[in-house]
């Protein structure tokens, strides 16, 4: 029995490990997906405004629905960068009440935080694919390039659920971890602050770089 005893503990720490190993690395394969989105979006939007100018200035022609694919190209930045931010925990955040937080307390209010704003963000999911289906049945298209719309704003649901689960990564993070994680990769530092003249330090309560 006694060996039996300290067997487990070494096994639930290793069986903790390959979950987190395993969340891990759908962690790095949905930032590959949220970079590659953003990113090539960024590249074609250069490309095509820049092409649309040269063309205005050597021939007295631009690309034909510049402007359009603009506009589409920001609406899959935007709602795909809603997840690339939070899973950076780059996102805006109003921390007047958790700053004056520490220890338990402080980790309590982020997991709520997160498992709030990750179920606002499934529910912007549902309702914005919902948006899509309607946009489809209707058969939708833009008015110069005639593309599906439904296409478009497929980025909404998309960029709600990458948000979600990026919120969800987060919660289970601080879950199984000792340490406080604004992300499922970014923990939270802190440095010490000084009580007095006298040079006196507390204990690390405040985050550093917020």
């Amino acid at each position: 029995m006694a060996e039996s005893d300290h067997a487990d503990p070494g096994r639930a720490s290793g069986e903790r490990n390959a979950f987190l190993a395993a969340l891990n690395a759908l962690d790095r394969g949905l930032g590959w997906l949220e970079r590659t989105i953003v990113a090539g979006s960024v590249l074609v939007m250069a490309l095509i405004m820049s092409g649309h100018v040269v063309g205005n200035l050597l021939f007295d022609r631009g690309i034909p629905g510049t402007y359009e694919m603009t506009e589409m190209l920001i609406v899959i930045m935007t709602f795909v960068g809603v997840g690339y931010a939070a899973r950076c925990a780059r996102h805006i955040s109003m921390s007047a009440i958790y700053d004056q937080l520490s220890g338990w307390p402080r980790k309590a209010l982020l997991i709520l935080i997160c498992v709030g704003t990750g179920a606002l963000m499934f529910f912007f999911a549902w309702k914005s694919a919902e948006y899509v289906m309607v946009l489809h049945d209707r058969g939708r298209t833009s008015s110069s390039l005639r593309v599906p719309l439904w296409m478009v704003y497929l980025a909404l649901p998309i960029g709600f659920t990458l948000a979600g689960v990026q919120y969800l990564l987060t919660t289970i993070r601080n879950l199984f971890s000792d340490d406080i994680y604004r992300s499922f990769t970014e923990k939270e530092t802190y440095s010490d602050v000084p009580l007095d003249d006298s040079g006196q330090t507390h204990a690390t309560n405040e985050p550093h770089g917020l």
